[in-house]
């Protein structure tokens, strides 16, 4: 599996910027935005060792306006609290998404309500829909046939992965109950199990791999 990574990456790497990684999103509203710090970072080492994407070891911060969004092909959204969007980042980031950009929320438990008043205001007619077990998205590098992996236990819910197609493109996806982002922190931050760390951070490669091998144009 990793060599299938590597032999697509090669290919497509070519077609990227120099500069290749993934931007987290800081954003008003009070929500704790910076959130499991330890995360990206390594996320980002897990897709250096695993393919050949150049990618760097550190993880951008930029807000909707900033025009450094347009460099990064994967927009990552986390937190506890509450989401608030101008109507300026509305437009921003339906722009982003239009363009080919793609957006991880990771809900941490606190921030279900306001992330889908948000993005109703992105793309109100496009409602958030269970990611079907076929897509891509769980296949493309590991194998997840039930879908995205329970990390972090909270209330008992199980984990889901939401996802806003653009055309045949997925967009967007918002991994619920879930929490990628605890099991992408450095070992031993919460009692999850090192396995469930593993799993977290597979499932993060699929995420990358199919945001940049799914721009228009690749």
């Amino acid at each position: 599996m990793h060599l299938l990574l590597a032999t697509l990456l090669c290919l497509l790497s070519s077609t990227f910027a120099p500069r290749l990684g993934i931007a987290r999103l800081q954003y008003d509203g009070g929500g704790d935005w910076y959130a499991n710090p330890s995360s990206i970072p390594n996320l980002l080492k897990a897709i250096r060792e695993r393919s050949t994407f150049p990618v760097e070891a550190a993880e951008a911060r930029v807000t909707l306006m900033d025009d450094r969004l347009w460099d990064f092909p994967f927009l990552h959204v986390t937190g506890h609290g509450t989401i608030k969007f101008s109507e300026a980042e509305v437009v921003r980031l339906r722009e982003y998404l239009t363009r080919g950009g793609f957006l991880h929320v990771d809900d941490n438990y606190g921030l279900d309500e306001s992330f889908r008043r948000e993005i109703k205001r992105v793309f109100p007619d496009h409602e958030l829909k269970d990611v079907p077990l076929t897509h891509a998205i769980y296949h493309l590098v590991y194998d997840f046939p039930k879908g995205i992996p329970k990390i972090h236990e909270h209330d008992g819910k199980p984990a889901r992965g939401f996802g806003i197609f653009l055309g045949n493109r997925l967009a967007v996806y918002y991994s619920f109950s879930s929490d990628l982002g605890n099991g992408w922190e450095d070992v031993g931050t919460y009692a999850d199990p090192v396995e469930l760390h593993e799993a977290a951070l597979r499932m993060g490669v699929n995420l990358f791999a199919y945001a940049v091998t799914s721009r228009p144009g690749t």
